[in-house]
């Protein structure tokens, strides 16, 4: 289907209109015991750790502090793209 995302956002438009929140929920994938440790053990053997994900940067992010995988001393970089080559590119420029 040809642009099927701008064909959903209008019909969420037209969908979603005059609409009040009624509840809202969310969901907290529980980590495994000691996942914290294990990383910092990792960290101190002199391994580099890399996160990748195929599921949404934000979660991906979240569950790395987390982990005491990421802190704000921890250099990142987001890579994204549609083809090796896109992605080798960015990677490239990280790497600078």
């Amino acid at each position: 289907m040809e642009q099927r995302e701008k064909k959903i956002d209008e019909v969420n438009a037209t969908i979603e209109v005059d609409m009040k929140l009624v509840g809202a929920t969310a969901i907290e994938d529980k980590l495994q015991d000691e996942v914290k440790d294990t990383i910092e053990f990792i960290r101190a053997a002199g391994i580099k750790l890399w996160v990748l994900t195929g599921d949404k940067i934000e979660t991906a992010v979240n569950i790395a502090y987390s982990t005491g995988l990421l802190d704000n001393s921890v250099k990142r970089h987001h890579l994204q793209g549609e083809n090796i080559m896109m992605i080798s590119t960015e990677l490239n420029i990280a790497k600078q």
